[in-house]
C-alpha cells in the first residue's frame, strides 16, 4: 500500500542545494520530489486534508505516518474514484531544512484514500517532523518521537479512552498536547455507533447506526475533525486498540449484541466494514490490513530496557459474555482465547524490560457491585471470565512489575491487583489504572456517583481510587518508580475547559501495587 523510499539522491540533493542558493533556506524547506501524477489528469479537490495527519506505533528506527484524503469528509470523502500519489517528507526539524525520508506513497480508492507510510532508517528517542502532498496542497505538520534504544530513562505516556461525540467535547485532550507526552496509548471506544440524538452536544451524523464501509466511513471522519483530537494526533505518536463501540455495544468475537435482530452474515458484514473503517482511520501497520472480518491488533512495542507495552484484544477472541455468575466461573469462558494468551504469557516471561505494561480495553481487577456477602460482578469485563483473569492474576507473580492500563469504564478506578480476589489476604501481584473517559458520560453529578459507589468499597478494598470527573491518565516513566497523575477537565460541556491533577499515585519497581503519594 505504500512505496517507501530511501534517503534523497545525490543528484536530486545537488539540486535542492542550488535551489537553496537561489531561493533562500526557508524557500528550500518547501522544495517536494515531483508529483507522480499525470498532467492529464483533472484537479483535485480542495481541502484534501481536512482529517489532518497522525503517526504510531513507534519503533527505535521507524513510526508509521498517516491521513487520508477527503475533501468532503461526511459524505464519503469527496475523491475521485482513482488511485493519488502522496508525497510525504519527514525532518529532524519543524521547517523541514533537514530532509531525513521522502517518498510516495498511494492513497487507493479501495482503502478510502488513506496513507499508512512506514518509516524506518530512523534514530532512536528522536522527535522528527512529517508532512504530505498531494494535487499542489500541503498538509497540516506533525511531529513524532521513536521509540528510545536500550538506554532509555523516561517515558511519558498518556492513557485515553471512550470518546463520545454527542455526550461532550474533547476538552482534555487540549490539556493532554500541553502535558506533552511522548506516547498516547489509547484503549478503546474511538467512535460510538450510536444513532444521531436531538438532545446530544452536539449530534452524530447520518440517520442511524453505522453498518456499511461508507457510514462507518462517515463517522470516522466526524470524529477526526474535532479540532482537540487532530491536533493531539498531530503532536504525539499514539498506540491504539479498539473495544466494542467501534463495531457494536458489547459484541463478543461474531455474536452481536443483539443476536435476534442482527444474523450472523449481517454481522460478519458489520465486521468486515467497520474493521476496515477503523484500519483506514488508524496510524497502524499493514499487519493490521483486515481480512474480511478479522484484524489483528494485539501487538508488542519495547522501549529500550525500560518498558514493554502488550497491546491487547478482548473483543475477536472471546466466547460470549456470561449471564450468571456460575457461567463467568466456567473454566471453558476465554477472553483471549488461546494463541493470544500465549503470546502475552510468552511476551511477559520473556520481557527483559523492567516495566511490562499491559494495554488491555476492559478492566482486569474486580468490581463487586453486591454490598456485603456474596459477588456480583460485570458480566462484560474481566470479571466474566473468572478462571482465566485467575491464571493470568497467578502468572503476574512471575512476571516483574506489571502494570495494566485499562478503559470502557467511564470513571478513574485504580486498584492493585490480587492473585485472588476471592481472598482478601491473597497477594499483590499487580497495578492497573482504569482511565476515566474523554467524553462518555458527560458531565456526572459528582455528590450522585459517590453517594452511589464509595458503600461498594469495603467489598472492594483492593481500590485505591475511584472518580467520574472526564480526563485522562499521564504516567511519568521511570527505572525506579513510575509517577500517575489523574488529569480531569471541569467539563465537557464547552469547547473550553479548565483542566487540573485530581490525584497522584506511585508504583515503586519491585513493590507490587499502587499507593497515592
Amino acid at each position: 500500500m505504500t512505496d517507501v523510499t530511501g534517503p534523497v539522491s545525490p543528484d536530486r540533493r545537488r539540486l535542492l542545494t542550488a535551489g537553496a542558493a537561489a531561493l533562500g533556506a526557508a524557500a528550500a524547506a518547501q522544495l517536494w520530489l515531483p508529483a507522480t501524477a499525470s498532467a492529464a489528469q483533472p484537479p483535485l479537490p480542495a481541502g484534501l486534508f481536512r482529517l489532518g495527519v497522525a503517526s504510531g506505533d513507534p519503533l527505535p528506527d521507524g513510526i508509521v505516518l498517516w491521513t487520508r484524503l477527503a475533501p468532503d469528509p461526511l459524505h464519503g470523502g469527496g475523491m475521485p474514484a482513482r488511485a493519488v500519489p502522496v508525497e510525504w517528507e519527514i525532518s529532524e526539524d519543524g521547517r523541514f531544512a533537514t530532509g531525513v525520508r521522502r517518498g510516495t506513497a498511494q492513497a487507493r480508492p479501495e482503502y478510502g484514500h488513506s496513507v499508512h507510510v512506514d518509516v524506518r532508517g530512523l534514530r532512536p528517542g528522536r522527535t522528527y517532523w512529517y508532512r504530505f502532498r498531494a494535487g499542489g496542497q500541503i498538509s497540516p505538520r506533525g511531529r513524532t518521537r521513536t521509540a528510545p534504544n536500550w538506554t532509555a530513562r523516561g517515558l511519558r505516556v498518556a492513557l485515553a479512552s471512550c470518546q463520545n461525540w454527542q455526550q461532550g467535547y474533547f476538552t482534555p485532550y487540549a490539556d493532554m498536547r500541553a502535558q506533552d507526552p511522548d506516547l498516547v496509548v489509547f484503549v478503546g471506544d474511538y467512535i460510538y455507533e450510536s444513532a444521531p440524538a436531538t438532545t446530544a452536544v452536539r449530534r452524530h451524523e447520518g440517520t442511524g447506526e453505522p453498518y456499511t464501509l461508507a457510514q462507518y466511513r462517515n463517522r470516522y471522519a466526524q470524529y477526526r475533525s474535532d479540532p482537540d483530537l487532530q491536533a493531539m494526533h498531530a503532536a504525539a505518536p499514539w498506540v491504539v486498540t479498539f473495544d466494542d463501540h467501534e463495531v457494536d455495544n458489547d459484541f463478543a468475537g461474531e455474536v452481536p449484541q443483539d443476536p435476534d435482530k442482527q444474523s450472523h452474515d449481517v454481522f460478519v458484514a458489520r465486521l468486515t466494514a467497520a474493521y476496515q473503517a477503523y484500519y483506514e482511520h488508524m496510524p497502524v501497520r499493514a499487519s493490521a490490513v483486515p481480512n474480511g472480518p478479522h484484524i489483528r491488533m494485539h501487538r508488542r512495542l519495547d522501549f529500550g530496557l525500560l518498558a514493554r507495552l502488550n497491546v491487547l484484544d478482548t473483543r475477536q477472541f472471546r466466547t460470549d459474555q456470561a449471564t450468571s455468575q456460575e457461567g463467568a466461573q466456567s473454566p471453558s469462558r476465554t477472553m483471549l482465547g488461546a494463541a493470544q494468551k500465549k503470546w502475552l504469557l510468552d511476551g511477559l516471561h520473556g520481557s527483559p524490560a523492567r516495566w511490562n505494561l499491559i494495554a488491555s480495553q476492559i478492566m482486569m481487577a474486580e468490581t463487586d457491585l453486591q454490598l456485603g456477602e456474596g459477588k456480583l460482578w460485570y458480566y462484560d469485563a474481566w470479571d466474566g471470565y473468572q478462571v482465566e483473569r485467575n491464571a493470568l492474576l497467578g502468572e503476574f507473580a512471575g512476571v516483574r512489575n506489571p502494570v495494566v492500563l485499562s478503559g470502557d469504564r467511564h470513571l478513574t478506578m485504580i486498584s492493585d491487583l490480587k492473585k485472588d480476589f476471592a481472598d482478601p489476604r491473597s497477594a499483590v501481584v499487580g497495578a492497573e489504572f482504569v482511565g476515566t473517559s474523554i467524553s462518555s458520560g458527560g458531565d456526572q453529578d459528582q455528590a450522585a456517583f459517590h453517594a452511589d459507589w464509595d458503600p461498594r468499597k469495603a467489598d472492594n478494598p483492593h481500590w485505591k481510587l475511584i472518580d467520574a470527573h472526564r480526563g485522562y491518565h499521564l504516567f511519568d516513566i521511570r527505572r525506579d518508580r513510575i509517577d500517575a497523575q489523574v488529569r480531569v477537565v471541569d467539563t465537557v460541556l464547552r469547547k473550553q475547559a479548565a483542566p487540573r491533577t485530581l490525584a497522584r499515585l506511585r508504583v515503586e519497581d519491585g513493590k507490587p501495587g499502587v499507593r497515592r503519594v
